[in-house]
C-alpha cells in the first residue's frame, strides 16, 4: 500500500504548525531551536511527499531532503555553542534578557 500525498502533507502541516507556535510562544532559547528543527522537518516531508507523489523514480527530493538535513544540523550546532556562550555569560537562555549585541 501507498501512502497518499495528502497523509504526508496533513503530517507535515501538523508539524509545520506546531513549530510556528512554538516559535511565537517560546521564551527559551533553546525550544526556539527545537522548533525550527520542527518547522525544518516539515519542509522535509513535503520534499519526501511530492517527490513520492510526482516522479517515484527519481530522487530529486531526497537529495534535497539530504541537504536540508545538513543545513539543519549545522544551524542546531552553531545555535547551541551561541546559546551555550550566553548562558554563560548572562546564567540565563530566556530571549528577552539576550542584549548582548546591543550597544
Amino acid at each position: 500500500m501507498q501512502l497518499q500525498l495528502e497523509y504526508f502533507l496533513l503530517v507535515a502541516a501538523a508539524l509545520f504548525c506546531i513549530g510556528i507556535y512554538g516559535l511565537i510562544t517560546s521564551r527559551n532559547a533553546v525550544r526556539v531551536l527545537m522548533s525550527i528543527e520542527l518547522l525544518l522537518n516539515a519542509v522535509n516531508l513535503n520534499l519526501m511527499g511530492f517527490s513520492n507523489y510526482l516522479d517515484g523514480v527519481s530522487l530529486k527530493g531526497q537529495v534535497f531532503t539530504v541537504f536540508v538535513i545538513t543545513v539543519a544540523a549545522a544551524e542546531a550546532a552553531v545555535g547551541l555553542a551561541i546559546v551555550l556562550t550566553i548562558y554563560r555569560n548572562r546564567d540565563t537562555v530566556d530571549m528577552e534578557e539576550f542584549n548582548l549585541l546591543k550597544w
